[in-house]
């Protein structure tokens, strides 16, 4: 009886501990755009996204356009402003394969497949789009 009083006792602060609240207030240099993008598969502009770790960035769209990425099993959308500095124009990413990268003083590296930075750990990972397919075109929204 002891026992399972103390796994309760456990759970009880384990449930407390844990945080409601999954926005980091340091993660508070990107607005959130409603965002509504069509991409037609077929057209020769988009036309690396029907190969496997390719990506295409599509400006002004979001805080500093967007990225789309073909992952393989799907597409992957993500917003090509650095969530860890404050928009200037070195803050959007360059894409070098399926790393991008800011061109400001502190150079931050994310994956496209992953969204989380790389080399360096930051409190913000990059900011995801959904993505829906629907034949040959994508829809890319916010959540």
């Amino acid at each position: 009886m002891k026992l399972s009083n103390f796994y309760l006792l456990l759970l009880i602060i384990f449930i407390c501990n844990c945080s409601s609240n999954i926005n980091d207030s340091r993660c508070n240099f990107l607005l959130n755009f409603d965002i509504y993008y069509e991409v037609n598969l077929n057209l020769p502009q988009y036309s690396d996204l029907n190969f496997i770790s390719n990506s295409v960035y599509i400006p002004d769209v979001g805080n500093g356009g967007i990225i789309i990425v073909n992952s393989g099993t799907g597409f992957l959308a993500w917003d090509a402003s650095d969530p860890n500095h404050e928009i200037l124009p070195c803050s959007i990413l360059n894409i070098n394969g399926l790393e991008a990268t800011s061109s400001c003083a502190q150079q931050n590296s994310y994956s496209l497949i992953t969204g989380q930075s790389i080399g360096t750990v930051l409190n913000c990972a990059l900011k995801a789009y959904r993505v829906e397919s629907n034949g040959n075109v994508l829809i890319i929204s916010s959540f």
